[in-house]
């Protein structure tokens, strides 16, 4: 049966067809063969739905809106401009802005290819204007999306900590450490890359003008404080924090900046509702492949081959870290987590890993194999916004991956990279 679903899944993607039509494929056959014919079919549904009911869904939506909403409007340009002000003028300031500015639009998007759409459409033609190779602006962008989700509030988080029942706010803090860390590593490397290219600075700005672009970005500086603040200081739940992140983004588009018209204001919505029916089909089909694989004892199979009971706690973290990156160097971020966490979950809890911190490495693993050849999803993303050729989208990544990796690695062996904070916010 396992070659019946796989076979058919792989056949399916290698004709071109959206990952939910092998997902619900493969569902079929499994129950089709499991149950004995089409007459267990309502199980199949039940299992849709229930992969879709849980309540913390409702975050995925309303920051997807929030995050629609501020990249139309002057929310991101604010950002953007503030980060400008500051490190502009500095050795690879340019390539450093970036990557903040991908980081702080993180914090109020919580989606890599939002950011990548936000960021890099302003600062891209500054930064070839500047004198900075297109291949090393390309793959700073799509890795610096990357952090968006790290910094919370993180998409992925959210389908993990649905999936695993793991705490989405202890998820959300503990994220900020590896965001951070990230960051400043690629700020060193694009002060590297600038002081050997002899790439121009930017014109400094004057306090004034500093002054200036810290009043403008007071308003969208507000949406870190409100996820963060909110969630830490236990006035929001996340989902009650989306909720809060959309009538924000309203208010300041439409009435504070009045950047934003009500047919606008439609359209983005209008936008966002096909984008949240396709993650929540492939939600709720992962769900049922997910009853599927588990009825089966699939997952029993293959940890069993690979022998992974027999394994340490460091084994166990490179072995889910390898089985997430590969996984998505191909196939969709939140298809990935609905397939895997289910089938490493039993082997985290028998081992007695820290349920949060494997979550920071999976999203980490997420993001990186997003990101990297031959089908990470940020890259193909890029080639439709950008309008470049995949090989010059792919040429600069490998350093930024091999820093991404690095990262994950030091999370393995220094977990306090992520526990810290969540510990500190969260100690009883």
């Amino acid at each position: 049966m396992s070659i019946a679903i796989f076979g058919t899944m792989i056949l399916l993607l290698l004709l071109g067809f959206p990952m939910m039509i092998p997902l619900i494929a493969g569902s079929l056959i499994g129950f089709v063969t499991l149950f004995g014919g089409l007459g267990q079919l309502d199980t199949m549904v039940q299992q849709i739905l229930a992969g879709i009911r849980p309540a913390s869904l409702i975050a995925v939506p309303m920051f997807i809106f929030a995050a629609d909403i501020m990249t139309r409007g002057q929310s991101a340009g604010r950002l953007i401009d503030l980060v400008m002000a500051f490190v502009g003028h500095l050795k690879g300031g340019l390539a450093v802005s970036t990557a903040t500015a991908c980081t702080l639009f993180g914090a109020v998007s919580g989606s890599t290819q939002a950011t990548v759409v936000a960021v890099g459409g302003p600062l891209r033609p500054r930064m070839l204007k500047a004198g900075y190779k297109d291949n090393f602006v390309l793959a700073l962008i799509v890795n610096s999306s990357d952090i968006a989700f790290l910094i919370p509030p993180s998409i992925g988080m959210i389908i993990y900590g649905v999936v695993s029942g793991t705490s989405i706010s202890e998820l959300f803090i503990a994220g900020i450490g590896p965001g951070i860390l990230i960051l400043i590593m690629f700020s060193i490397y694009s002060y590297i890359y600038a002081q050997r290219h002899n790439v121009p600075v930017e014109a400094k700005s004057s306090w004034g003008e500093r002054g200036s672009a810290m009043r403008r970005a007071l308003w969208p500086l507000g949406f870190p404080v409100i996820i963060v603040g909110g969630i830490y200081g236990g006035i929001f739940s996340p989902t009650e924090a989306a909720a809060a992140c959309v009538l924000y983004a309203l208010l300041l588009e439409m009435v504070v900046f009045r950047e934003m018209t009500v047919s606008q204001l439609y359209a983005t919505a209008k936008s966002t509702g096909l984008i949240t029916a396709v993650v929540f089909i492939l939600v709720g089909a992962g769900a049922a492949f997910s009853y599927v694989i588990s009825f089966a004892q699939i997952p029993q199979q293959v940890l069993g081959a690979i022998g992974i009971d027999d394994m340490g706690p460091y084994a166990i973290l490179f072995t889910i870290s390898i089985a997430f990156f590969v996984g998505c160097m191909f196939v969709d971020p939140i298809v990935v987590i609905l397939i895997f966490v289910p089938i490493f979950a039993p082997v985290v809890e028998s081992a007695g890993l820290d349920p949060v911190l494997v979550g920071v490495i999976i999203t980490l693993q997420v993001a990186i194999g997003s990101a990297t050849p031959p089908f990470g999803c940020d890259i193909f993303t890029a080639i439709a916004v950008f309008k470049r050729p995949y090989a010059e989208v792919v040429r600069g990544t490998p350093p930024f991956i091999l820093m991404l990796v690095t990262v994950a690695v030091l999370l393995i062996f220094f977990p306090q990279i992520a526990l810290f904070l969540r510990d500190l916010a969260f100690a009883e």
